[in-house]
């Protein structure tokens, strides 16, 4: 005996398959509270409507995966996907926090910041980073837990 509670989740579960093109894993390995915004680039004309809305939320501020999650209503799994494909785009970047950051109390903080911008990595740096380990290893599997 089918309900309607059950055929509005047999509903969303078809449409996350076709959102995510069938895909149950994305390409980057994203922890629930990776930080997400917008870059330069635009989603592809094949993008699910969704990485538009994903897009908005980002432009407007900085956003983890979870809360976009929450916000569009979808799983999280389905959202790394799209977050996936929007950062293939480049039209969303992982936001590096500055871990070297000290609290409020340091009132020196502000003097040793340029200090601490020459020691971090720049997102150039770990972009090219990126770049040379996929081409030293092309074939490598991705981290089982990704998803």
């Amino acid at each position: 005996m089918s309900t309607y509670g059950d055929a509005a989740e047999d509903a969303m579960f078809v449409r996350t398959y076709t959102v995510t093109r069938g895909r149950t894993r994305p390409r980057h390995l994203m922890a629930l509270d990776t930080v997400l915004e917008a870059g330069p680039g635009r989603p592809g004309p094949g993008q699910a409507g969704e990485c538009e809305e994903i897009l908005t939320l980002c432009r407007e501020h900085r956003r983890s995966v979870t809360e976009l999650a929450g916000r569009l209503d979808r799983p999280v799994t389905a959202v790394k996907i799209l977050v996936s494909d929007l950062l293939d785009a480049h039209a969303l970047v992982v936001s590096v926090t500055d871990a070297y950051a000290s609290s409020d109390a340091d009132a020196d903080a502000d003097a040793d910041a340029d200090a601490d911008a020459d020691r971090r990595p720049t997102t150039h740096l770990l972009a090219a980073l990126s770049a040379g380990l996929k081409r030293k290893w092309p074939d490598a599997i991705a981290y089982p837990q990704a998803g």
